[in-house]
């Protein structure tokens, strides 16, 4: 392989890492702000919750406008408009006057959440090297982990001066810096190939829908596995920062247990997706998931901070090691026709079905507790992802490529 040939993998791995990172970043600052947005605008903590999940929901509508522009037309374009797009979503976040136009701007932002994962997952793996794949893959799917930790950050740092000058509005000012990720296009325009994937499957209108129709069960099945993967990473964050909130920890403590939990789900996402590429996608993922699922009483119960700190890192340590295997393993079970559409598309009706936790979890929490409720639905969110997994089909090492790559 040539140093140009090599410069061009680093590239669109780093493109599909940032984009997905700060992607991330502008999804967990409602997350960590939530009750100061509820204030803001007169609402309870489950209406702004709903959010959230509007967020989620919205996210399929983008898998299938930005996956069909990267099948027509490249990975590139899509991945720069959409980067740009839910940037300047973002900003217009902080300058929100009412609930209801909040509330519409954070489904809009939820189109461009849910179109960047599938453009700059399969241009980031059809740049890279099968037997790196697995490790890549938990790279670019750590990017998630690491926006959370970067949100953590910023909150830590940067909200209490905000808030200090603008008191009551210094949320407003972390979704302004939400606009910053536009820059990343500079980058993908300057720096970024398209993929060479994609030249060799792409094909006229008729056959992409005839392959997509043919593949309904392979589609169904990833819709599904998505589901579960989704339930099990919204459900284990989302409303983690408000259960600690509620039990007497600070906002600076809050903001640091999330980045050490994010430190977790970094590690876990690389350790599991290295250990997929030897043993098996499925093999890696539900070690992961039985995993936490027996860390998951520690998790909940909360019974001293250290226990509370070992539980949450242990936690996305898993979590996230099941999800570091997931690029790799959807984007090898898709065939090269649509790895733009069908990857993303069935990733976001995952989320779709999954957006209703924390809304779910607000719900079930008010009612009873926060540990309760998020305690009991975890544990069958668990039982169920590791059956799924387990029954499911596996492309392990797949080339993306009609014709094997030329090397020097």
């Amino acid at each position: 392989m040539s140093a140009a040939d090599r410069a061009n993998q680093r590239n669109a791995v780093l493109a599909g890492f940032l984009g997905w990172t700060l992607d991330a970043f502008d999804f967990f600052i409602l997350t960590l702000v939530l009750d100061d947005v509820a204030h803001a605008f007169g609402k309870s903590r489950t209406q702004v919750a709903l959010a959230i999940t509007l967020t989620l929901a919205m996210r399929p509508v983008g898998a299938v406008i930005f996956g069909l522009m990267a099948d027509r037309w490249g990975r590139r374009l899509p991945l720069m408009l959409n980067v740009i797009f839910y940037a300047i979503i973002s900003v217009l976040c902080g300058i929100a006057p009412t609930y209801g136009a909040f509330i519409t701007l954070r489904m809009l932002f939820g189109i461009g959440m849910g179109g960047e994962w599938g453009v700059g997952a399969s241009l980031a793996l059809e740049s890279a090297s099968p037997r790196l794949r697995g490790l890549l893959s938990g790279l670019l799917q750590e990017g998630y982990a690491i926006g959370n930790m970067l949100a953590a950050i910023v909150f830590r740092t940067v909200y209490p001066i905000a808030n200090a000058h603008y008191p009551g509005n210094g949320w407003r000012v972390m979704f302004f810096i939400g606009g910053i990720p536009a820059l990343l296009s500079l980058f993908i325009r300057a720096r970024v190939k398209e993929s060479e994937a994609w030249h060799e499957h792409r094909t006229d209108w008729f056959t992409y829908r005839t392959s997509i129709v043919r593949h309904w069960r392979r589609f169904l099945y990833l819709v599904l596995l998505m589901a579960v993967m989704n339930f099990m990473s919204h459900g284990t964050q989302d409303m983690y920062p408000t259960l600690l909130a509620i039990q007497g920890y600070s906002r600076a403590r809050i903001a640091d247990i999330t980045i050490l939990s994010m430190v977790g789900a970094v590690v876990g996402g690389l350790a599991f997706g290295y250990y997929s590429d030897r043993s098996g996608r499925r093999r890696a993922m539900v070690s992961a998931a039985i995993s936490g699922l027996i860390v998951l009483p520690l998790w909940i119960m909360g019974i001293s901070p250290l226990a509370t700190i070992v539980g949450v890192f242990l936690m996305q340590f898993f979590v996230q090691g099941a999800w570091g295997v997931i690029p790799a393993h959807i984007n090898e079970l898709s065939p090269g026709t649509f790895r733009g559409f069908l990857p993303g598309f069935a990733y976001q009706l995952g989320v779709l079905c999954a957006s209703s936790i924390p809304t779910l979890e607000a719900w079930l929490g008010e009612m009873f507790t926060y540990r309760q409720s998020m305690g009991g639905l975890m544990t069958v969110v668990f039982i169920a992802a590791i059956i799924v997994i387990s029954l499911g089909p596996e492309n392990h090492g797949v080339s993306f490529r009609k014709q094997p790559a030329v090397t020097a």
